[in-house]
């Protein structure tokens, strides 16, 4: 008999990201079990997550747990882990939107909600932030195909269209789009925005930080001055966004914008936060856009959009773009959509 424990799961690819997605009902009850589980799983803590499932990266160190939900009109439940790389930590504190890319056509595939006739909508309900997302999954014949034409930057080939809707995410984690109530404040003589749509951000000008703002993801990496003023201007938000200490948390997300250089909205740096994203997160990407559309911000004053009511906002980053199309409303947004495609990399059981 095995002394290892045996847990059914499905890897994944959702969006930019990959990792585990398990039904609530596989894993332990008792939650610091299931820290040390997943933290088993994922092989950390460890650079190089050897003994585990991670791919030695944020990005490809994450899960996704999730069950039928309970709520009056919502499919499911959807909870996002993000597991440290480096450190003995699993955290609940934001979201994922890519991950979240994945968690539609997992729960047709698990059962817990029936296939329709070419398409398949799935409400979900985001725990981390108590939001509601519906993702369109492609169900031909009444199952789930993840071949498809659509592109998305960041991964390569292409693969079946997942749009995501997100609504009513100002203030998701913070209680409010701008917590501190300013569109700019100041923080260690830098113009900041902090927002947060989705996911908490500090949006700054690159050239504020001492960059162009079209760096490499290994330039920037490397550029520990640079990393050293990100972190102090983010502990120093931290509390003012209503987050608390954030010395051990994943967010706030901090984003250094520059002018489009390819024909979009903004040109993006973002840190995860201690690391730069090879491209940026869907609900981050959200946060950006909405701070390109306040009167005054850093990111309004160089980004380029368009008028009316649907805007339609490629956000650069290192490895593309990222597009988000902004519904307004009353000079609002009221909602944004995204697309996602996912694919399915493994079913079966992983052991820990």
């Amino acid at each position: 008999m095995s002394d290892q424990m045996a847990v059914p799961c499905m890897w994944m690819r959702g969006g930019t990201s990959k990792g585990g997605y398990f039904l609530k009902q596989d894993l332990p009850a008792d939650a610091d079990e299931g820290q040390a589980f997943l933290l088993a799983v994922m092989g950390s803590p460890d650079d190089r997550q050897i003994d585990g499932m991670g791919g030695a990266d944020p990005l490809t160190s994450k899960v996704a747990v999730v069950s039928k939900s309970k709520r009056p009109g919502v499919d499911v439940d959807y909870l996002f882990l993000q597991v440290m790389v480096d450190k003995p930590t699993v955290t609940d504190a934001q979201n994922c939107g890519n991950i979240l890319a994945g968690v539609g056509p997992f729960s047709i595939e698990r059962g817990l909600i029936e296939a329709q006739q070419g398409e398949t909508r799935v409400s979900i309900f985001m725990e981390n932030t108590g939001q509601i997302a519906v993702a369109t999954v492609q169900t031909p014949g009444g199952q789930v195909t993840y071949q498809g034409d659509a592109r998305i930057d960041g991964v390569p080939g292409t693969a079946a269209a997942i749009p995501l809707e997100f609504k009513d995410t100002a203030g998701s984690s913070c209680g409010s789009l701008l917590p501190t109530g300013n569109v700019v404040d100041l923080i260690d003589g830098i113009e900041v925005t902090m927002i947060d749509n989705g996911m908490p951000c500090v949006v700054m000008r690159a050239s504020s930080m001492g960059i162009s703002g079209q760096e490499s993801r290994e330039q920037l990496e490397a550029d520990t001055n640079l990393k050293s003023k990100l972190e102090s201007i983010r502990l120093q938000c931290g509390p003012l966004m209503n987050l608390g200490d954030v010395s051990d948390k994943t967010v706030p997300k901090m984003s250094m914008v520059s002018a489009p250089q390819h024909g979009g909205a903004i040109s993006t740096r973002t840190f995860i936060p201690h690391r730069c994203h090879a491209s940026i997160g869907v609900l981050g990407a959200v946060s950006v856009a909405t701070a390109c559309l306040l009167d005054g911000s850093p990111a309004q004053t160089m980004a380029k959009v368009a008028s009316g009511e649907n805007k339609i906002m490629p956000i650069e980053h290192p490895i593309g773009e990222t597009t988000i199309v902004a519904h307004m409303q009353d000079g609002e947004v009221a909602s944004a959509a995204i697309l996602r495609t996912a694919n399915k990399l493994m079913d079966g059981v992983v052991f820990a």
